[in-house]
């Protein structure tokens, strides 16, 4: 059976927050649900805000998620520009943990190419790799 939404972010959080910890980074965890964005990391003063997201591999890429939706509350869906400053992704279909400028991506979906795509396209292209972090 499949996890619910809310377990399965839950479950990718940890899972970006103990990767964070292995490569030895300061690690802040905002208090209460209601941030735009789940984990600050402690750069010697400098603070960055990680909204964290779960990918799925699908055709070749890691697909997720670049923006949060309030349908459920009648007000549409809302990006993260100016409110976090990278995307922490964790694929369980990889089992690896991806950091993504916020402005490297669009504002609903964005795409990490794990096989190089069947077009051979070349700008604009995000291989995942790029933005792994390592083990």
């Amino acid at each position: 059976m499949r996890a619910s939404p809310k377990v399965q972010g839950e479950k990718s959080e940890g899972l970006i927050l103990a990767a964070l910890l292995r490569a030895g980074k300061v690690v802040l965890l905002p208090f209460g649900d209601n941030q735009r964005y789940d984990l600050v990391i402690d750069e010697h003063g400098k603070f960055v805000r990680v909204q964290c997201k779960t990918g799925r591999l699908r055709q070749g890429a890691i697909n997720f998620k670049t923006c949060s939706s309030h349908e459920h509350r009648g007000k549409g869906t809302r990006n993260y520009y100016g409110q976090a400053d990278l995307f922490g992704v964790y694929c369980p279909e990889t089992d690896a943990v991806y950091f993504i400028p916020v402005e490297e991506v669009g504002t609903t979906r964005a795409l990490l190419r794990v096989e190089p795509p069947k077009n051979n396209q070349k700008s604009k292209t995000r291989y995942a790799d790029r933005y792994k972090l390592p083990a």
